[in-house]
């Protein structure tokens, strides 16, 4: 039978209610002749929760305890589920990531999968089952831990299962319609899409549309396993995310991210390798930098500016400075009310004035950039945190992204 993989967010399974619609909208789709998989969160804002109460005992790092603490969110969900489909009279069988066997590297908080075993869950299925994982958690075989994936972690559970069991689709259930041409929150306006490509849905969710996680993105591009982003309030056809689309849009969407903060390194003396000693030891630590600008050197020195996560800041910050009193430069200072606003379309590449018009968009509503970043299908920039709203809506009217094609 074709295998079809379904997961639900955090509010799709928020309280008793929704998880029955979640377990009846299983058992409807295993009755029309699937065999399902379903990955779950934990409910509701319970993950939140979990990260307070531990900052309420304990004002230290303990990433090991930290994950055994949050998988417990989703062995919740799953449980719960599979007692509301049993109540159906068709058969469950709930799995930690580990007991599916979901492989991870040993970096607690954001360890990455690099691989599924999957028996019992092909094992479930054979039996009739609906199969129930417990997302955003693995198992590392060279600690015998169990781990965590971060943000957004059941995205790439429930797409590498789907890749891993051959699925036919993997099917992201959330609180949204699907994917839009910008958030609707802040642009009212704004368009669901019907499709999109794999590669500027990846581009979108890097620059900060928070509907998929980058990592399930990729994984359905590299396996090719189609992905469709619904609405788990209604049966309402969502957004499908594949490899071709039926036409090449010029602009596919704008996105914003404002989790990032500016460091700026002021002074580097401008000589080759300073640059390196300053981002190395980045690497080392474990921040991943977004945008880099260097600015024009001036008597013999210059200033390099560049962009973390916010939850990354302390560390980065720390690094810079260290760096900073190596090289001898004069200082570090960070800015954290900064917003990055991209546009994103496969289209762009053949297209000749996106960059030029973008930015006069911008200069109309009255936005400064500070830092541009560009890839084949992106645009990016950096403006004030404040004036995120003015940008995102100057751009999705500039370029009409809401109108119907």
């Amino acid at each position: 039978m074709p295998i079809v993989v379904q997961k639900y967010g955090g509010t799709s399974v928020a309280d008793a209610e929704r998880i029955r619609a979640v377990a009846a909208r299983a058992v409807t789709t295993q009755k029309s002749g699937n065999d399902v998989v379903v990955v779950v969160s934990a409910m509701g804002k319970s993950t939140d929760e979990l990260i307070t109460l531990a900052s309420e005992v304990t004002p230290n790092s303990h990433p090991r305890e930290m994950d055994m603490l949050l998988t417990a969110g989703e062995r919740i969900s799953m449980a719960l589920l599979a007692m509301a489909i049993e109540d159906h009279g068709i058969g469950s069988m709930s799995l930690t990531g580990s007991q599916a066997g979901i492989l991870t590297t040993e970096e607690h908080g954001h360890a990455e999968i690099i691989g599924i075993r999957g028996d019992r869950v092909r094992e479930g299925l054979a039996e009739g089952k609906v199969v129930i994982v417990a997302g955003f958690q693995g198992f590392s075989p060279e600690t015998r831990d169990v781990t965590t994936l971060g943000r957004g972690g059941s995205d790439a559970t429930a797409v590498a299962l789907a890749a891993t069991l051959q699925a036919d689709v993997c099917e992201i259930y959330t609180d949204v319609d699907g994917v839009f041409t910008a958030d609707p929150r802040l642009v009212p306006g704004a368009k669901k899409l019907k499709e999109i490509s794999f590669e500027e849905m990846l581009e979108m969710a890097a620059a900060g549309a928070g509907v998929l996680m980058a990592r399930s993105v990729e994984f359905g591009r590299r396996y090719n396993v189609p992905i469709h982003v619904r609405s788990s309030f209604h049966g309402g056809v969502g957004t499908w995310v594949k490899e071709e689309t039926m036409e090449e849009a010029i602009i596919r969407g704008v996105a914003h991210d404002v989790s990032e903060a500016k460091v700026t390194v002021h002074g580097v003396p401008d000589s080759p390798g300073l640059a390196a000693q300053l981002f190395e030891p980045l690497a080392e630590a474990g921040v991943s930098v977004d945008m880099i600008v260097q600015n024009v050197s001036r008597d013999g020195v210059t200033d390099i500016s560049f962009t973390v996560a916010r939850s990354e800041l302390n560390t980065a910050e720390t690094v810079a400075k260290l760096a900073a009193d190596a090289i001898g430069a004069a200082g570090v200072d960070v800015d954290h009310n900064i917003a990055k606003v991209s546009l994103v379309g496969a289209g762009m590449k053949d297209e000749l004035g996106i960059a030029g018009k973008m930015f006069r968009i911008l200069s109309d509503h009255g936005v400064n950039i500070e830092m541009i970043s560009t890839s084949p299908i992106r645009i990016s920039c950096v403006v004030r945190g404040d004036d995120v709203a003015a940008a995102v809506q100057g751009l999705h009217d500039g370029f009409a992204l809401g109108e119907e094609s």
